[in-house]
């Protein structure tokens, strides 16, 4: 599944993710609120903003994790591979494996470290059983973690560190060939040595994978991304390379927010 942007559908470098007057709501209570941009293909896009702003919302949205809330509804539309995730017809399970999940806090399965990789291949038969440890190896290399594990396979997920756990979990959504991986904080509740392993392992994937990252951390965001979102109350203030956003943003708010006046 190649990711294209709506507007040439032959063209991944188009843009991976097109947002469109994107609106969402739980209930009565307004979320997000008509935002529109283009995250591109094969790069890092931070998304920024203080608690409450619709960063993480945004962000499930774009895998439609947030079906699964009661009450909640959209507006507009957000375009992966040249067509609308919410139109007629979409295949949920083969959106959510194109579009990877990385979460907060490390969530690894409760089996060993082989079958945390495998789990997806295996459920929606993506990969011949024969060619599972090739596909576990080759993730958890792409992960940076294969020389640490690879004399334990068999031993439990759960006894890795903080850092191994979330370098796993990348692993596990590798190991389904997503073309976008979506990270929610996926350094939140690392220290800071764990941390520095996944941001040099992000800058990494971004070689292949379209990589989306919410983040309270300016310098994280400063040192991963290529481009960045700055959200505040549901609205994009400001949308452009990160470089920019961080020395010469064009909105006051922006600036009030990155060098720490609010927020």
């Amino acid at each position: 599944m190649m990711i294209r942007g709506a507007g040439e559908p032959g063209s991944r470098e188009s843009g991976a993710i097109d947002v469109r007057s994107f609106s969402f709501s739980y209930g009565k209570a307004s979320v997000l609120n008509g935002v529109s941009f283009t995250i591109p293909a094969r790069s890092v896009t931070a998304i920024i903003g203080p608690s409450g702003c619709g960063k993480s919302t945004f962000l499930r949205s774009i895998n439609r994790l947030n079906d699964l809330i009661p009450e909640s509804r959209h507006a507009g539309d957000i375009i992966v591979d040249g067509r609308s995730i919410f139109g007629a017809g979409t295949d949920l399970v083969a959106l959510r494996q194109r579009v990877g999940m990385v979460f907060q806090r490390p969530n690894p399965f409760p089996k060993t470290i082989y079958e945390n990789v495998v789990y997806g291949p295996k459920l929606n038969k993506l990969t011949p059983r024969d060619d599972l440890p090739a596909l576990v190896e080759r993730c958890l290399r792409q992960a940076a973690l294969w020389d640490e594990v690879k004399d334990r396979l068999e031993t439990p997920a759960t006894g890795l560190s903080g850092g191994q756990q979330q370098r796993l979990c990348i692993a596990r959504a590798l190991a389904n060939d997503p073309d976008i991986l979506l990270m929610d904080e996926p350094c939140s509740a690392l220290d800071p040595i764990a941390t520095q392993r996944v941001e040099e392992l992000i800058v990494q994937l971004k070689v292949k994978y379209t990589i989306v990252i919410v983040t309270h951390n300016m310098q994280q965001a400063a040192r991963v991304s290529d481009v960045t979102g700055f959200f505040y109350k549901g609205d994009l203030v400001e949308f452009g390379p990160t470089e920019q956003i961080f020395t010469a943003p064009s909105r006051e708010q922006t600036e009030a927010y990155i060098t720490g006046r609010f927020g």
